[in-house]
């Protein structure tokens, strides 16, 4: 073999060593330049979270050289799905029989929000492992354990904003709180959320008009519960609004759903 053909070898060597897919059975991995945290725990077939967890990492700082561990049960592997119309991150969960939370921090979402088309990796499911029961499952890493108060609170708040429509109408009033919630750009508390007062006037018309102190109803604490264990029918939406208002910036927002009488923006 001559000198130039030996080293265009393994020049090729080289670069399909860069490119081509990791073994899942390896147990350590050498940060290459250009990756992050992200794209290792893909080819790895784990969540972000166990990689993170697994080398005492709590930001997404790495750099080339670093040894990272990576955990054993990467070589269960994973999925791929596509995302179809109508499709909720919690439905997907569902359907692989992981949460919709495990989902988010594989694909590095930060919201719930997905469209059709979009391609999500979906970790394995571990053996073993139990459902949470509902009402206490963490909805984006936030809070496991929502205080008996703010469960009260949101059922209140669905009350008086959706007491007259359908019973998806009234879980997603509360998934809209609970989007905010874990979304940067709204406070990080139920409560807070419901009573955010900004630029002279409260985010929510029965905390103004004091339609929040009334009792809530069966259902709607049912409802509560329900977005509170992960169930979205706007798949993030943000903003809610009735289908008569007249407000060129609510209608301008990309649409999610319209639930009977109400309007999910994103």
């Amino acid at each position: 073999m001559s000198n130039v053909t030996s080293v265009l070898l393994g020049f090729f060597v080289f670069a399909y060593a860069l490119v081509a897919p990791m073994q899942a059975h390896a147990s350590t991995h050498i940060v290459s330049p250009g990756e992050s945290l992200f794209t290792i725990s893909r080819n790895y077939g784990i969540s972000l979270n166990s990689l993170m967890e697994a080398n005492g990492i709590w930001d997404s700082m790495i750099y080339p050289g670093q040894r990272l561990y990576v955990p054993e049960n990467g070589s269960s592997g994973g999925s791929s799905y596509t995302v179809r119309a109508g499709d909720s991150l919690y439905q997907i969960g569902q359907k692989f029989g992981v949460s919709y939370q495990e989902i988010m921090s594989a694909n590095n979402l930060k919201s719930t929000y997905i469209n059709p088309g979009m391609s999500l990796y979906i970790p394995a499911t571990i053996p073993g492992r139990t459902a949470q029961p509902s009402g206490l499952v963490s909805r984006g890493g936030l809070f496991q354990r929502p205080a008996v108060a703010d469960v009260g609170i949101l059922a209140r708040l669905i009350t008086a904003e959706a007491d007259g429509e359908p019973y998806e109408g009234k879980v997603a009033v509360g998934a809209v709180v609970l989007n905010r919630v874990i979304s940067p750009d709204f406070p990080k508390s139920i409560r807070d959320v419901i009573y955010q007062y900004d630029q002279g006037t409260y985010q929510f018309e029965p905390v103004m008009n004091g339609w929040i102190n009334r009792p809530a109803s069966s259902e709607s604490l049912k409802a509560a519960k329900d977005a509170l264990s992960g169930k979205d029918p706007t798949n993030g939406a943000l903003y809610f609004f009735a289908t008569y208002v007249k407000n060129s910036w609510l209608w301008s927002r990309p649409l999610s759903r319209i639930i009977g009488n109400h309007v999910f923006t994103y």
